[in-house]
């Protein structure tokens, strides 16, 4: 993951002191700023979302992989109601969508 860059760093600061002036406290005013520079920089793609990004390590059995890991492979295999369905539904769908040979 890489470091804030110099613009990252100024729009943190600029939140920070607007929320400081607006009376949040010292904590709350770098949490905020920070989670909006973050939230800006996942939007652009320069950093990743872990709970939704990538797929698993793909020699690992589709039952060693989390819930998010199924849904994005299922999502890439263009399963259909994915979104409603649970770990073991999703690895049915995929097993059957012959993903689990990946």
């Amino acid at each position: 993951m890489q470091a804030w860059s110099n613009k990252d760093e100024r729009q943190y600061e600029h939140i920070k002191e607007s929320q400081l002036d607006s009376g949040g406290s010292q904590r709350k005013a770098a949490e905020v700023a920070a989670r909006t520079v973050n939230k800006r920089r996942r939007l652009e793609g320069r950093t990743a979302n872990r709970r939704t990004m990538g797929t698993g390590n793909p020699r690992a059995p589709l039952e060693e992989r989390t819930k998010d890991e199924l849904y994005n492979l299922a999502e890439d295999h263009d399963i259909r109601g994915r979104s409603r369905m649970n770990k073991n539904q999703l690895i049915t769908a995929l097993r059957r969508s012959g993903a689990s040979t990946m």
